[in-house]
């Protein structure tokens, strides 16, 4: 019988309201983490590590994943200052290794991190959960952040309804979309405000797609060497939404994107985090179908699901509904595993988390980072693993 997945939650520190102690009635073994106090590009020093996970270990977990160590905007534009925090990045690699600690999550968004536009949508069950309009997104992007080129990337139709649509929103509800939009890396606070993101959007001018895949591939080339040295297994994130928004480029969105990032620099430290809910958000994505090819890449999974919308919205759903298809998703991981047997590999209990679980239940009394709940992600661990034990059953 092969083993089964490694079972993390994702824990923003001391600061979390949900509590390692709390995380211990989930099931989870494994904590997924980072030091968010610790601007990007800034190095992680092994003093600062070691205290992170003493935390850890002393609660009875293991800190399985580092989600994330975050990239600085430079090495994304491709600035003259990259390779210092390439050379920064190298020695937080260095120190994570020296703590013993492998796996590291990281993404290549610029700017924002994963983008929504409602963060208390309610189901019909009032279960509170995330949701991306595009409709919301269009009349930011047009009429708030007034981007020059946002009138030519929108039909008129859209602009119209874009424009009924801000146009039905109080004063409150245009600055709690300004901000919900404009919300930092997870773990943090921060919130951009429109004239610090048009300065971003500036610096990023002539950065296209190509441009940002290439320096992309400029990162790799540096990193992966090293990372396999130290036996670190590098995991990229895709982009989430899936796709260019606010004049940004998106370079991890799909299966060709992710094949192109593999074959950047081969190497078993050149990895993915395949996360269903990002990729989820594109019909077009076939996940079952990426994991069968791409699986031997796979280092870390964020399991999750969206129900998408005709017009490119999509909510967060519960984990076994929405529009991923969640059981052949989960086969397609056993049968990775099996692969991996075969040949002897012995990363067999790749680390799983429940991704983004809904506001239930308790969860409304505790002022948690968006997404990250522990009873709406403790119901979706508790679905994902009788999804495995059923599935391995069978087989």
């Amino acid at each position: 019988m092969i083993p089964d997945l490694a079972q993390t939650f994702r824990w923003f520190g001391p600061s979390d309201p949900v509590t390692l102690h709390a995380i211990k009635q989930t099931g989870a073994t494994g904590i997924v983490t980072a030091l968010h106090h610790i601007p990007a590009g800034d190095t992680w020093s092994l003093i600062e590590i070691e205290k992170r996970k003493a935390v850890i270990e002393n609660s009875g977990f293991k800190w399985s994943v580092v989600e994330s160590v975050n990239i600085h905007e430079d090495i994304k534009i491709g600035t003259d200052r990259r390779d210092h925090y390439i050379s920064n990045y190298k020695e937080t690699l260095k120190n994570l290794s020296q703590a013993g600690i492998n796996i590291v999550c990281y993404n290549f968004m610029p700017v924002l991190d994963w983008t929504r536009t409602h963060l208390d949508f309610r189901l019909p069950n009032n279960a509170s959960a995330l949701r991306y309009h595009a409709q919301a997104i269009a009349a930011f992007d047009l009429y708030i952040l007034q981007r020059e080129d946002a009138f030519n990337e929108f039909t008129p139709q859209q602009q119209q309804a874009a424009k009924v649509y801000l146009d039905s929103l109080n004063a409150d509800e245009k600055k709690l979309l300004l901000n919900t939009v404009l919300a930092g890396l997870p773990g943090t606070d921060e919130v951009f405000t429109v004239d610090e993101f048009k300065v971003y959007l500036e610096k990023y001018r002539a950065v296209d797609e190509a441009k940002l895949k290439e320096n992309l591939g400029y990162f790799l080339k540096a990193i992966i060497p090293y990372a396999e040295e130290l036996g670190i297994k590098m995991c990229i994130h895709p982009d989430d939404p899936p796709f260019p928004i606010l004049g940004l480029p998106r370079v991890v969105k799909n299966e060709a994107d992710l094949t192109d990032i593999v074959n950047m620099y081969q190497s078993p430290a050149n990895g993915l985090t395949l996360c269903t809910g990002s990729l989820g958000a594109n019909a077009a994505n076939d996940i079952p179908g990426i994991i069968t090819r791409l699986g031997q890449h796979i280092h870390f999974l964020h399991l999750r699901n969206v129900n998408r919308e005709a017009d490119g919205s999509f909510y967060e759903a519960d984990h076994l509904a929405g529009s991923t298809d969640m059981f052949a998703v989960m086969k397609s991981i056993i049968m990775e595993q099996l692969k991996r047997s075969d040949v002897g590999r012995a990363d067999l209990s790749i680390p799983m988390r429940p991704d983004h679980g809904h506001k239930i239940l308790d969860d409304f009394n505790y002022n948690t980072y968006p997404g990250y709940s522990v009873i709406g992600r403790l119901k979706g661990l508790a679905e994902l693993r009788g999804l495995e034990l059923g599935i391995k059953r069978m087989l």
